[in-house]
């Protein structure tokens, strides 16, 4: 197995489990809070594309995805405590972002040779990952960062146990 092709197997394990969680929640459900400090889900989701977008044109240049104008700011950490749901895009729109920012994240993976993998992270990025590879790393697994506050969110909410 190739390093891309370690990359994309581990994306494939947190895309599942993200749209598992996803799965029977509708746009109401995703303003819910899992908690007393923590990001309702829309903005959670909107800051894992946004943030995946960043990643890869760091590691990438030039592969960055456009996003819908004004994406970034909705989903930035200012709009965190915004609790108006109009704000926010609704589950289908986050759903159809969320596919296609990983799509471009594995596309722009594909065109890395090994050697990119080993290359340093760029100056101020260190602290994320030492190498290019650990912030590829990244990028594929953030969501699971996230994903024990949807677990709890659907509890909040009374839905089943679907992982």
């Amino acid at each position: 197995m190739t390093t891309v092709q370690a990359f994309v197997v581990n994306m494939r394990v947190c895309d599942f489990i993200m749209e598992t969680y996803l799965s029977d929640l509708n746009d109401a459900d995703l303003m819910v809070r899992p908690g007393t400090g923590c990001n309702h889900l829309a903005w959670q989701l909107g800051h894992l594309i946004s943030s995946e977008q960043r990643l890869i044109e760091t590691v990438v240049p030039g592969s960055a995805m456009p996003l819908p104008e004004g994406f970034d700011d909705k989903h930035s950490k200012k709009q965190k405590d915004n609790d108006d749901p109009t704000c926010f895009c609704t589950k289908e729109e986050y759903l159809d972002l969320y596919k296609k920012s990983r799509k471009n994240v594995r596309d722009a993976v594909a065109t890395m040779s090994d050697a990119d993998f080993d290359k340093p992270s760029p100056k101020g990025w260190e602290k994320m990952g030492p190498t290019m590879g650990a912030i590829v790393a990244l990028v594929g697994h953030h969501g699971l960062m996230h994903a024990g506050q949807f677990a709890v969110a659907r509890r909040k909410l009374g839905k089943p146990v679907v992982i």
